[in-house]
C-alpha cells in the first residue's frame, strides 16, 4: 500500500478515535491555561523599567497575545482584536504597532484571551473539534490549531523567561496546571 494511502487512513482512524468528553476538554484546558499562566507570570514579573527599555519584552508579549486571540477565533476572517489593539501583526513587512502597549493593557488582553480560550476549550464537541480552521497559511482542525496555539504561547513564555533571567536574574516558576483566576 502506498505511504500516502496509509497516512490518509491513519488520519481518518485518529479522527474516529478522538471522541470529545469532559476529561479530554478538562485536560486540554488545564494544560493550555497553564501555558497562559506562565506567560502572565513573566509579564507580571517584568519591572517597569525593563518593560519600557526592552522593546522585545513588550512586543513579544503583545505578539503572543495577538496570535493567541486570533487562533482562538473559529472563523479567522472575522477576527478583530479588542481595543486598543490593531491588526498590525498581519503586516507582512514586520511593522511594529503604532505605540508601545502598557503592561496593564497587555495583562487585560491576556485575561480576555484566557477567558476566550477557556470558554472555547470547555465547550468543544465532537463536531467542533473536527471543524476545519483555515486561513491563508494553515489548514488545520480546531483541535490542531489549539495544540499549535498552546505551543506558540509556551514558546514565547520561555523567551520572556530567558529575557528576565538575563536582565534581572529571576524568572517565574513552572505552572503544572491552570490557576483558575477568571
Amino acid at each position: 500500500m502506498p505511504a500516502a494511502v496509509v497516512q490518509i487512513n491513519v488520519f481518518k482512524l485518529s479522527a474516529q478515535l478522538l471522541k470529545v468528553d469532559k476529561a479530554i476538554t478538562k485536560s486540554l484546558w488545564r494544560q493550555f491555561g497553564a501555558s497562559i499562566d506562565m506567560l502572565r507570570q513573566a509579564i507580571e514579573l517584568c519591572p517597569k523599567d525593563l518593560w519600557n527599555r526592552h522593546e522585545k519584552f513588550w512586543y513579544i508579549s503583545y505578539h503572543c497575545l495577538f496570535w493567541l486571540d486570533y487562533y482562538l477565533t473559529l472563523k479567522p476572517d472575522n477576527f478583530k482584536p479588542p481595543a486598543p489593539f490593531t491588526l498590525s501583526e498581519f503586516d507582512a513587512s514586520g511593522k511594529m504597532p503604532e505605540r508601545r502597549y502598557r503592561q496593564e493593557e497587555i495583562l487585560e488582553y491576556l485575561h480576555f484571551s484566557k477567558k476566550k480560550c477557556r470558554d472555547l476549550v470547555l465547550s468543544l464537541t465532537e463536531e467542533t473539534i473536527h471543524t476545519p480552521w483555515v486561513n491563508e497559511t494553515k489548514n488545520y482542525t480546531v483541535y490542531e490549531i489549539l495544540l499549535y496555539n498552546m505551543r506558540h504561547v509556551q514558546h514565547h513564555a520561555a523567551q520572556l523567561n530567558m529575557i528576565l533571567r538575563d536582565e534581572i536574574n529571576d524568572a517565574p516558576k513552572w505552572v503544572s496546571v491552570v490557576q483558575e483566576d477568571i
